[in-house]
């Protein structure tokens, strides 16, 4: 199956192990020496229209996904695993790491 960024982004991301919606694909992270994909980002949900911010963003590892469905991409995490990826990715975003 090939698809495009703008395709990706129409994508609703669900944890098979909870039944959670984690949102929709953002965006990608790639290797740029052999142009491979390393990972999706779903940015976090805004809060109160955005006025509040937004919550952490979830970096969700090629390993980690099950399926790439026609309206879905079904990743399977642990809520201990989710909450470490959504640490670690802000503190790497905003140079604490």
């Amino acid at each position: 199956m090939k698809c495009t960024l703008s395709e990706m982004r129409a994508k609703e991301v669900i944890n098979v192990k909870t039944g959670a919606r984690l949102g929709y694909v953002d965006d990608l992270e790639f290797d740029t020496s052999d142009a491979s994909v390393n990972s999706f980002l779903v940015y976090g949900r805004s809060r109160f229209f955005g006025l509040l911010g937004r919550d952490e963003d979830l970096v969700i590892k090629c390993k980690d996904i099950q399926l790439v469905g026609e309206d879905t991409v079904l990743v399977s995490l642990d809520e201990v695993e989710l909450a470490k990826r959504h640490t670690i990715y802000h503190k790497r975003a905003y140079g604490h790491l």
